[in-house]
């Protein structure tokens, strides 16, 4: 194999599985060349991923080191990006009346949704999570690619139990977008205690929702190393969580004028 098609079948094998450790001597095995060979490859390899603004790739020296692919984001990017996804939300035909928008179709909008979770990963990359957690609403798809682009496993946290889920521990919370209590359930199976998760949610209005996640994580001693909020509401400025990260803040939704108020987190790195 001529070392052009060993860099684009590395590059190929690092970027579908983002945050994954290889040794180098699965390269070594894959191609039958010398270490030194693949280690040129991956000198390679980087500079052509760089180029392309979408990540990078490390190697991590030791006895259980190896190379491995992390997506990253430029604050040029970023911002480029918050613009995109401010001028979305603010289309004045996704007001639904009583502060409410309609945002499902950019929650479920894939390439969108990879793109933010870029953001979050780059953010939480050094946490050590051992999980992605998010409750079963439209929040799903962003943290289902955070996880993915972390390598870690994502749980789903549900409004009600269900049978296929085994035993479970449920909690009431307060949901202020709702105005009203709220249930959520996981399975018993579902974590291992004394492990750590990153929390994912679409939308934090007053913060209850994302508590409540924190709140039932805690029944396992699952301790919370980050929060990251797709959008996040200015009001009410007092949130039952203090620590997170939002990539846009929803400001005032004035239904007479049709205009909806958005701006970017400029504190996010």
């Amino acid at each position: 194999m001529k070392r052009t098609e060993r860099v684009g079948a590395i590059i190929k094998t690092l970027t579908d599985t983002p945050n994954k450790l290889y040794p180098l001597q699965y390269f070594c095995d894959a191609f039958d060349v010398a270490k030194s060979s693949i280690s040129e490859d991956i000198n390679i390899a980087d500079t052509a991923v760089r180029f392309t603004g979408t990540g990078y790739i490390e190697t991590i020296s030791g006895a259980k080191g190896g190379v491995r692919f992390s997506p990253d984001i430029t604050p040029e990017q970023l911002l480029v990006l918050q613009e995109e996804f401010c001028s979305r939300i603010k289309d004045s035909s996704r007001i639904l009346g009583g502060g409410f928008l309609y945002t499902s179709d950019i929650m479920f909008d894939t390439h969108l949704m990879n793109r933010l979770a870029t953001v979050f990963a780059k953010k939480f990359k050094e946490k050590e999570a051992d999980y992605v957690a998010t409750v079963e609403t439209k929040g799903i798809s962003l943290a289902s690619m955070v996880a993915r682009q972390l390598n870690l496993p994502l749980i789903i946290i549900r409004r009600e139990a269900k049978v296929s889920e085994g035993s479970t521990v449920s909690i009431n919370y307060f949901s202020g977008s709702y105005d009203r209590v709220q249930k959520m359930s996981i399975s018993k199976r579902a974590v291992v205690p004394g492990s750590k998760a990153i929390i994912i949610d679409d939308f934090m209005r007053g913060g209850g929702s994302t508590k409540g996640i924190s709140d039932i994580l805690s029944e396992f001693e699952v301790t919370v190393v980050g929060t990251g909020i797709a959008i996040a509401s200015m009001l009410p400025e007092k949130k039952k969580i203090d620590d997170y990260t939002a990539i846009v803040f929803l400001g005032d939704v004035d239904e007479e004028q049709k205009t909806i108020e958005v701006i970017p987190n400029y504190q996010i790195f």
